[in-house]
């Protein structure tokens, strides 16, 4: 949760020139991704049996940050890159070590998911153009997911998701997969997506004072954005999913303000990233 509101700091001031506490944002920032606390993060990181810390999610997520940070205009958030550095070869090269030592992808609705773990590495790899980590990503992605058919949307969600099994695997295929043996998976893996009524029912929260159950308002916008990502690549054929991510992102947006700790501190990150991918 830490990374991605760093996230959606660096995000916000890329986006728009003209926010409000914008230098007082980017004091924060510039403070706090210091290259001396990198440096202690990276330290832990190295630990012989901390291998395991944050995979892959919390990893996803600073290769997400880091990519932003490269993308940055802004000379005092472009700067950050050096600092982040060490940090970023270390998690990449986690990456690079782990996958290939992963018998079986882990199909889950919370932070181990390994399709949603590959697919904020695979947009850092393409976007720094680290082709080392691009190779391993989708050699893997093949490996683990190619002959996967039917995914079971029935059977989803569970009681505390904030990802889809399912889209969340479909999401990384459709980056890994050229268009047309994309759309040849797909029609075995999610055929229904292809039906222009295709529907299928909000994640519904009875309780947001609770910090599980309240995780199926994070479900809703990372449904949207992977609804909104495959209609604007391919809208000749998924281009009706826009309506359904629309129906996901305002059913929980005014939760991200709603004074519940439980969500407010980690979901308006799902929901801005929501939001970028509807444009």
């Amino acid at each position: 949760s830490s990374v991605h509101g760093h996230w959606v700091l660096v995000k916000l001031l890329n986006d728009f020139p003209d926010l409000e506490n914008r230098e007082e944002v980017e004091t924060k920032l510039v403070n706090s991704l210091s290259a001396e606390n990198i440096k202690e993060e990276t330290a832990y990181l190295s630990k012989k049996h901390e291998a395991a810390f944050e995979r892959t999610y919390g990893w996803a997520w600073f290769l997400k940050l880091a990519q932003e940070i490269n993308q940055s205009k802004l000379p005092k958030i472009r700067d950050l890159e050096k600092n982040l550095q060490p940090l970023t070869d270390l998690i990449v090269k986690r990456y690079i070590e782990f996958l290939p030592k992963l018998n079986y992808p882990l199909r889950v609705g919370t932070h181990t998911n390994t399709a949603f773990g590959l697919t904020f590495a695979d947009d850092y790899a393409k976007a720094v153009g680290n082709l080392d980590l691009q190779k391993s990503i989708e050699e893997n992605a093949r490996r683990l997911f190619i002959k996967d058919e039917g995914c079971l949307l029935n059977w989803e969600p569970s009681g505390n998701d904030f990802l889809s099994p399912c889209f969340e695997e479909m999401n990384l295929m459709r980056r890994i997969l050229p268009k047309d043996e994309f759309f040849a998976w797909n029609h075995k893996f999610l055929p229904q997506l292809e039906k222009k009524d295709f529907d299928i029912e909000v994640g519904k929260v009875s309780d947001r004072n609770d910090g599980y159950l309240v995780h199926l308002d994070g479900l809703n916008f990372s449904r949207a954005w992977i609804f909104y990502g495959l209609a604007k690549q391919y809208p000749e054929k998924y281009g009706h999913l826009v309506k359904l991510a629309d129906k996901h992102l305002n059913y929980s947006l005014p939760t991200i303000i709603d004074g519940n700790y439980e969500g407010e501190h980690w979901l308006g990150s799902f929901a801005l990233y929501a939001l970028s991918e509807s444009q």
